[in-house]
């Protein structure tokens, strides 16, 4: 445990215990260098001095780390410092959604539809990316005090691999959400997540997850061999497209379940409107129902009288002349010697002589450094090919990330065989189409692309500042940001006029719509009256222009970075 004061990294400075988990304890801190509040999270014992989980952790945070989305909290830094491993992360104030959900006990359609849907978009956004959460439940989000959604532990929900399902509160929690492919045992998938997020959608709805055991095994088997209750059974006015939502998401066939969170979002996005208002309930025909038959004639034999099936015609077996004891020999020595053959093939082929097989799967290696490439690589008994690392700009991979191993993951190997990797040298910086941007809107975006910005006026009836043509480089070009660039634009021209002192007077807003219909930026500001007396306070006029900067009378030149102020009480 952390005691408040304590430094990690000379930066991080413990606050104090926020919460913990069934895998870390969450404290506050304070990072010093950058002057912010942040959430450290940190691995607790039994999982720390375990090497493997914690460099499986560690490759899921930092890949957790890349995601950017406002529905997903932000992951600063993943840190390894001896045995303490721990995540820094965007510190988070509100109340999660499932404390949320206990006080109003279930929300009405449209709200848990607005949270659905935000807890969707975090999906997707990941997804896209190649991570899985795993661990999707109400637990794990939480609500601002402006309503938006932030999805915690992406990437590093794993720990559930390393627990069994009686073993603690955490999973007896994440259980409730489970799909039943997990619960079998098999590796999580985006159809996973979607389950997760379905099984999240009903309990919105209904106030309670849609199954409950004494133990989270029972409640993994009702999850894998139990249909989902119905929702409309609780609510009978909740609409049928919302109802179908929740069917397609929770199928227990994964074939089912919506291919993609994308296609999730559509329907989440569209079940309310008009067009579904008479929606049939979705069904799926899955393979036990052709039992259904069987199930039907059986119960037609009892009504008459019987359980047995009808007998069928004996047919008389016609008399086989026994064959030469010979030739069963032979036949028999024959496929014994092209079973041996078939075997010693197979030993020759995969190197499996002495027992042990030697043919290894390539792991995932797209995203990783080429240090934790080599690393996951020698771990399955492969070996990196550094004298052959392909580097280029790529147009979605960060810097120094791999985007390609040749052979692909997932092929299989014979043991100590060499895998190349392609890693990338950055993005490429995709030029826009600035035509009608402001100037300096186009300045904004390309602040970070090395890009030398040249700028010509022409006269124009466009807004001063609008960026008329675009030269050089031309729109969906791709340039390496490591070199310097130029881009050219002709913007209409800024006016240049004189501040009437007319304006001293003038009712502020008045005075700012004729200086903007002259072309120029204007800010207003209030003076304080707070060091004046009573009387005088009193006695000042209001929302009336007392000066301006640049002063009354000044030769005014609008350009990108000039504004006139005006002040008033």
């Amino acid at each position: 445990m952390l005691n408040p004061g304590t430094y990690l990294q000379d930066r991080y400075e413990i606050l104090g215990r926020i919460g913990s988990g069934g895998m870390s304890v969450v404290y506050k801190a304070k990072c010093h260098t950058l002057d912010r509040l942040v959430a450290i999270k940190v691995l607790k014992e039994e999982f720390a001095s375990d090497e493997n989980f914690v460099s499986k952790f560690k490759m899921e945070a930092q890949a957790a780390a890349r995601l950017s989305h406002p529905n997903i909290v932000n992951v600063y830094d993943v840190v390894d410092e001896g045995d303490l491993h721990y995540i820094v992360m965007e510190l988070m104030e509100g109340v999660t959604l499932k404390e949320y959900l206990q006080k109003k006990g279930h929300l009405p359609w449209q709200e848990a539809l607005f949270f659905a849907q935000q807890i969707c978009r975090a999906l997707v956004h990941a997804h896209s990316r190649g991570i899985i959460h795993q661990d999707i439940k109400p637990q794990n989000v939480l609500i601002k005090d402006d309503g938006t959604l932030k999805v915690v532990d992406f990437g590093i929900a794993l720990a559930q691999d390393a627990l069994q399902l009686t073993q603690s509160d955490s999973v007896m929690g994440s259980v409730h959400y489970l799909a039943p492919e997990v619960a079998r045992g098999e590796a999580a998938t985006r159809q996973s997540d979607i389950y997760s997020l379905g099984i999240v959608f009903y309990e919105l709805l209904s106030g309670e997850v849609p199954f409950h055991g004494e133990q989270a095994v029972q409640i993994a088997m009702k999850h894998m061999r139990e249909e989902i209750p119905s929702i409309r059974a609780l609510n009978p006015q909740l609409p049928q497209a919302v109802e179908n939502v929740i069917l397609r998401a929770t199928a227990k066939n994964k074939n089912f379940r919506y291919p993609s969170c994308e296609v999730m979002l559509q329907d989440l996005t569209t079940c309310l409107s008009p067009e579904r208002a008479n929606e049939p309930r979705v069904v799926f025909k899955t393979p036990s129902e052709g039992n259904k038959t069987i199930a039907m004639d059986t119960a037609r034999r009892k009504e008459n009288g019987s359980s047995r099936p009808a007998a069928k015609p004996v047919k008389k077996k016609k008399k086989r002349k026994k064959k030469s004891n010979a030739w069963m020999t032979l036949l028999v020595t024959g496929l014994v010697v092209l079973s041996i053959a078939a075997v010693i093939f197979i030993l020759a082929l995969t190197g499996n002589w002495g027992g042990k097989s030697q043919l290894v799967e390539v792991p995932p290696l797209n995203n990783l450094t080429v240090e934790q490439a080599a690393s996951a690589l020698s771990d399955v008994g492969l070996e990196l090919n550094r004298s052959e690392i392909t580097y280029s700009l790529t147009d979605d991979v960060d810097k120094d990330r791999i985007y390609e191993s040749d052979p692909a993951a997932s092929t299989m190997l014979t043991n100590g065989s060499m895998v190349k990797v392609k890693v990338s040298l950055g993005r490429y910086v995709v030029i826009e189409n600035y035509v009608g941007m402001k100037i300096s809107e186009a300045r904004e975006k390309l602040e970070s692309a090395n890009i030398r910005i040249q700028t010509a006026q022409e006269a124009s009836d466009s807004a001063p500042g609008t960026i008329l043509r675009q030269e050089l480089l031309e729109p969906q070009s791709k340039i390496d940001p490591q070199k310097t660039n130029t881009i050219r634009f002709v913007i209409a021209a800024y006016p240049t006029f004189q501040i009437d002192w007319s304006i001293k007077g003038m009712d502020v807003f008045e005075a700012q719509s004729l200086l903007e219909g002259q072309g120029a930026e204007v800010i207003l500001s209030v003076l304080d009256t707070d060091n004046m007396s009573e009387e005088e306070a009193a006695s000042v006029e209001r929302g009336v222009v007392i000066q301006c900067t640049p002063g009354f009378g000044t030769l005014y030149e609008q350009n990108e970075e000039s504004y006139i102020t005006l002040y008033y009480y």
